[in-house]
């Protein structure tokens, strides 16, 4: 009498493994974004801090590089308004305009900021992309 040979079933598929940024990187790319924030106290200073930790961390950590040059990008293009709206002040809109650049840049920067600490990337709206 034989017996009938077992059936072998394979494991289900497991679920793919997902590498994100490691802890430190999300901490240097929420630096990057909420670097921006020096601008309220110094002049450049929303270009210069995410320009520094940009620079700083490129070469090392992939998601730095990319959220740093997208803080970097958005913070350019926000100056570049600004200028805009300080010379249509001639105008009076610019006096329109500029309060509602200032809290749209806030905003933009704490969700930026929020975004990477998660480890997501995140793209601003409406920035320029002068830092490829």
């Amino acid at each position: 009498m034989s017996v009938p040979p077992e059936s072998v079933t394979p494991p289900p598929p497991s679920d793919p493994v997902t590498v994100g940024p490691s802890a430190e990187e999300r901490q240097w790319a929420t630096f990057a974004h909420l670097s921006a924030l020096a601008g309220l106290v110094m002049p450049f200073g929303s270009i210069i801090g995410p320009l520094v930790i940009w620079l700083i961390k490129k070469d090392t950590m992939p998601f730095v590089n990319d959220q740093g040059k997208e803080a970097l990008n958005f913070n350019i293009t926000v100056a570049i308004a600004a200028i805009v709206c300080g010379l249509l002040c001639i105008v009076l809109i610019g006096f329109l305009l500029l309060p509602v650049l200032v809290i749209l840049w806030l905003v933009f920067v704490i969700v930026g900021t929020i975004k990477a600490n998660e480890g997501t990337l995140y793209r601003y709206p409406f920035a320029l992309r002068l830092i490829n």
